[in-house]
């Protein structure tokens, strides 16, 4: 095993480790009981013991202490010896916290509370979001995570509402907490609840979101005054039912926005224009919220807030809060004697070796949580997770689960309850557990792949060592040209501040169904015009000639009988939920996106839930349904899909030496044409099937680059070398702009043409995978010159001979990643550089 970059004294440790399996040897009784939330049990380890032992019980038996082999696993036989590395470790040194003290203004009773649950001072960040909060300005709080930004706002938000004299009516002041995910309004309730428990029934707090009952919905609009929901609530549920909520919204004095990095892209362009709505309708019954946002620490907080709330808000950004040492390593999984396609070597893929890790901590009795990028991922790597623990204790094997979107209720609030007990030790979870749950007590968290921003990354990393205890972070790196780049350049991820969200709400794709929706719950003004943005005045005429809105005297009106709020997806999802039925007794496992639907739950897909592997008998995009039946396969399915792109209007463009580099609007047709059939833990494709799916449509936005012929010749690159130059180019391009957009890999697409209808040259396309665009491609095009300069150093970096996963081939290409030529595309990207424009 290679140690590279590694301290001196650090390198020693490790090769001087014993490779004594862990489940023989006494040196790990120190693991011998789980590590308790209060710290009972045995002394916690330091965050290095833990992953100095971690190394050393991969290294000694190959797979891990508790693992079985890998072919012995898949009925085949045994891998070659795997040579994981950690390629840099990264020591965040603990932290000190500077105090401040309440302002005079809170509510004395509050102060009693809050020191009631053992908090007598506040940080000095937590005190000036009060202050902010009680002058009545809207104030972001964008600090590290466990920073304490939860009682940041909840104690201005208490004080409000124990003054009930200023508020209309008598109903006494109230509060809106909007959260990304239900996890987190579940888990905030759990907290306000502790802490205004000594303030008697002054403070009635409720969720109130999809999952909450009929009957107890009509109580919280009469006397629920601190309502915690969602978005999605908000734009489907309350908003246009005002009416029913007009006293809650009359005495509505603050919201609260939480996780607020969170709202970005097209998401964070409908959560923009959501709130639009919301301050127009509380104007109209009289009221003027302040509004508290929370972030992940974000470069320029305040702009990005006020993009997103249509006001100017104050930044409070310097984090005072105390924190535990950090250990954060950047682990390599091993090359395999397997080969994929076009014999390109294949790495143990990153699902199989946080699975493996997270096999190892469960046994060491290491509380951990594995972020999994995708949901399928998350239950692969909790069902590896639970089978090796079996072979070595069964009751170990019922303490590790997987969490993610989809659940139903009930099974998501049980999960959540074990994780906070204690009772589970190991959750492969989604990011619907990222955002902001409390875990106290976790001691490790794994990263099965970059999640697509630094933002993400250290917000995941956070969640464990948040009782102020040190934490171990490991993230494992796919077989990816981005997760490659980042390990062996662990500057990129640790000398670079996090990135801006980005967010356009004058989108007119996003902004259009909202002035639907907002001229159903009261008809459009020439006064709310400004409120929307500028784009409004222009999007009106198209309205009404589509016959969505009429315009009278006094303003524009809903003209249908539906509701306008469904114009709207907020999530971007395109359609109703697919909901995935058992066909045997048709009971609802859960649900998928509609735009996921074909790629995920096709006909022959695999699908896992709660442990158990379902196969897709029939999908029914009509009735929105996925019938499914359990099965027991050996293998993961991925779907495979065309691309076609034209050109609708070039909105800049720019020479780059004989070549241009261009930006504007695009039209995308794409189809799921088939699925492969991959092995388990290795990623061997065993077949493909056809399938026949009907297309898809999306306008977008795109930047594009075209290189000339005297371009091509000085690359050296002849006409059997073009098209497998530029496809190489293009994934490579794809996998890297995660780096310098705030997008993952899946929210973009491109295509690649020896010789496109539109710009009649050589042409590569990079786009926004959602309708209207989501600003990732304008970004790429403002920063193309370090974007491209990074994506040819990622493919000069990769070991491999003729292209691999790691520099060149893509988990979604079409073509079967054919052609590809890694050579012809490093040629073509120097000559493109050379002509670039200077930086300015």
């Amino acid at each position: 095993m290679a140690f590279n970059h590694l301290p001196a004294g650090v390198h020693d440790a490790f090769t001087s480790l014993s490779v004594t399996p862990v489940a023989d040897s006494k040196a790990m009784t120190e693991f011998s009981r789980p590590s308790r939330p209060d710290g009972g049990g045995a002394p916690r380890p330091t965050p290095r013991t833990v992953l100095d032992r971690l190394v050393a019980s991969r290294q000694g038996s190959g797979h891990g202490f508790a693992a079985p082999a890998e072919g012995a696993h898949e009925g085949g036989g045994p891998a070659t010896t795997p040579e994981s590395r950690i390629t840099h470790t990264e020591h965040l040194p603990p932290r000190a916290g500077r105090h401040a003290v309440w302002p005079d203004r809170i509510r004395p009773q509050v102060i009693a509370a809050v020191q009631k649950a053992g908090i007598a001072d506040p940080w000095a960040h937590q005190a000036a979001v009060a202050e902010h909060a009680l002058d009545g300005r809207s104030v972001i709080v964008a600090t590290g995570t466990a920073s304490g930004k939860s009682l940041a706002y909840l104690v201005p938000v208490l004080s409000g509402l124990l003054d009930g004299s200023e508020a209309p009516n008598g109903r006494g002041a109230t509060a809106l907490c909007l959260s990304p995910t239900k996890a987190l309004a579940a888990d905030q309730l759990r907290a306000v609840k502790e802490l205004a428990a000594p303030l008697g029934t002054a403070v009635r707090p409720a969720v109130h979101d999809g999952d909450t009952p009929v009957e107890e919905r009509e109580w919280i609009r009469q006397y629920a005054n601190l309502v915690l929901t969602n978005p999605d609530m908000l734009h489907r549920g309350i908003l246009p039912s005002h009416p029913r909520w007009s006293s809650f919204l009359r005495a509505l004095r603050y919201v609260v926005v939480d996780e607020s990095h969170t709202y970005r892209g097209v998401f964070g362009s409908h959560v923009a224009q959501v709130i639009r709505r919301l301050r127009r309708l509380c104007a109209r019954y009289g009221s003027d919220p302040v509004f508290l946002l929370a972030s992940a620490t974000a470069a320029e907080p305040a702009v990005a807030a006020g993009r997103l709330t249509g006001l100017p808000v104050s930044a409070v950004d310097d984090d005072a809060s105390p924190r535990g040492e950090l250990v954060f390593a950047l682990w390599e999984p091993p090359l395999t004697e397997h080969h994929g396609e076009n014999g390109a070597p294949v790495r143990r893929t990153a699902t199989a070796e946080t699975a493996g890790i997270l096999t190892d901590l469960a046994v060491q009795s290491v509380r951990t949580v594995a972020f999994v990028r995708s949901r399928r991922g998350a239950e692969l790597v909790a069902v590896i997770a639970q089978e090796r623990l079996a072979e070595v204790d069964r009751a170990l094997a019922r303490r590790v689960a997987a969490y993610r979107g989809g659940y139903l209720p009930e099974e998501r609030r049980a999960l959540e309850r074990a994780l906070h007990s204690g009772d589970l030790l190991g959750l492969a979870a989604t990011t619907a557990l990222e955002l902001g749950v409390d875990v106290s007590g976790l001691d490790a968290v794994l990263i099965c792949g970059y999640p697509g921003t630094r933002a993400s990354l250290w917000q995941q990393a956070g969640r464990a060592g948040r009782s102020g205890q040190g934490a171990l972070a490991v993230m494992v790196a796919r077989d990816d040209p981005l997760d490659t780049y980042l390990v062996h350049h662990p500057e990129a991820i640790f000398d670079q501040p996090v990135e801006s969200t980005v967010l356009d709400p004058d989108n007119p794709y996003v902004l259009a169904p909202h002035l639907c929706a907002a001229a159903a719950e009261l008809p459009l003004t020439e006064e709310d015009l400004a409120l929307f943005g500028p784009a409004t005045r222009e999007l009106l005429p198209q309205l009404e000639a589509a016959e969505l809105l009429r315009r009278r005297a006094h303003g524009w009106h809903w003209t249908r009988r539906d509701s306008a709020a469904d114009l709207a997806d907020i999530r971007g999802g395109g359609g109703r939920p697919v909901q995935i039925v058992e066909a045997g007794t048709g009971r609802l496992l859960g649900t998928v996106d509609a735009a996921a639907a074909h790629g995920s739950v096709h006909p022959g897909a695999v699908h896992l839930h709660q442990g158990r592997t379902y196969l897709v008998r029939d999908l029914d995009l009509e009735e929105s349904v996925a019938l499914v039946e359990q099965a027991t396969p050996s293998y993961s399915t991925t779907a495979r899909d065309t691309t076609a792109i034209s050109v609708l209007e070039t909105d800049a463009e720019i020479p780059w030496g004989d070549g241009r580099l261009c930006y504007g609007s695009v039209e995308v047709t794409n189809q799921v044409v088939s699925f492969l059939r991959r092995r388990l833990i290795t990623g061997e494709v065993l077949g493909e099937t056809k399938l026949d799916l009907p297309p898809r449509t999306l306008r977008t936005r795109a930047v594009w680059w075209t290189v000339t012929e005297d371009q091509l010749d000085a690359a050296r690159i002849n006409p059997e070398q073009l098209g497998g130059a530029l496809h190489a180019a293009e994934h490579a391009s794809i996998g890297m702009l995660p780096l310098f957009a705030t997008c993952d890999r899946r929210d973009i697409g491109g295509v690649s043409t020896p010789l496109h209808p539109d710009t009649l040259l050589p042409t590569v396309f990079v786009y926004d995978g959602h309708p209207g665009g989501a600003g990732f491609a304008e970004r790429a095009f403002h920063t193309a010159r370090e974007w491209l300069t990074a994506t040819r150093e990622a493919i000069a970096a990769c070991e491999c001979d003729a292209g691999c996963p790691s520099c060149i081939q893509s988990p979604k290409c079409g073509n079967g990643n054919e052609p590809l030529h890694k050579r012809a595309a490093l040629r073509l990207l120097t000559v493109l550089l050379q002509g670039a424009p200077p930086a300015p």
